[in-house]
């Protein structure tokens, strides 16, 4: 079997555009990837206690703790829905020291000058989550350790938060709005970015 090739000339009217193919190319291309950006999960830049501490001091900021275990749902799911989140990430990544602490944790923690273990006096709960969390062992629970003057206040939430419920709660304690509004009114009048 032979195959024929035969020379096709081109009309000598019509012109073929590279420029504008190579536009149109790159436009669809630029399109995809400003849409995929914003598909794509966040990033949250956990720190552990101890360097939230340190940083905290010299550059005061909230500290957001989320206390879970590996065994929770819930705190699975929060990881996944919430703080993949854009708005979440960008908000925890510039306006607090976000830790992820494991409240069944074995490891040894000192944290302002108090050092925590993991006794087995409180069930599998480390001391640390004991202390965080009030001793409402409840998870996933995120805590908002916010500064006045030289303590800081413990503010622990229990439960799942989707994106836009963590949204107010973020922007509550980041704004201080806590020491002006009752968070029924805070919330009732929040308008943030995720609808």
């Amino acid at each position: 079997m032979y195959i024929i090739i035969k020379h096709v000339r081109f009309h000598p009217t019509i012109k073929i555009n590279y420029i504008g193919m190579k536009k149109s190319v790159l436009s669809v291309l630029l399109a995809f990837f400003i849409l995929n950006s914003y598909t794509q999960e966040a990033t949250v830049n956990w720190y552990t206690i101890q360097e939230a501490e340190k940083l905290s001091v010299t550059e005061p900021r909230p500290i957001f703790i989320d206390t879970y275990t590996d065994w929770c749902g819930w705190c699975k799911k929060m990881d996944q829905d919430t703080f993949s989140h854009p708005v979440i990430a960008e908000i925890l990544n510039t306006k607090y020291y976000p830790v992820k602490f494991n409240a069944e944790g074995k490891e040894t923690i000192t944290f302002f000058g108090q050092t925590f273990i993991n006794d087995g006096k409180s069930g599998r709960a480390h001391q640390l989550a004991v202390a965080l969390l009030n001793g409402r062992l409840s998870y996933p629970t995120v805590v908002f350790m916010t500064r006045q003057g030289n303590q800081y206040n413990v503010s622990p939430v229990p439960g799942y938060r989707q994106p836009r419920d963590m949204e107010v709660l973020l922007q509550y304690f980041a704004e201080k709005a806590y020491e002006t509004r009752k968070w029924e009114d805070y919330q009732a009048d929040f308008v943030g970015k995720i609808k």
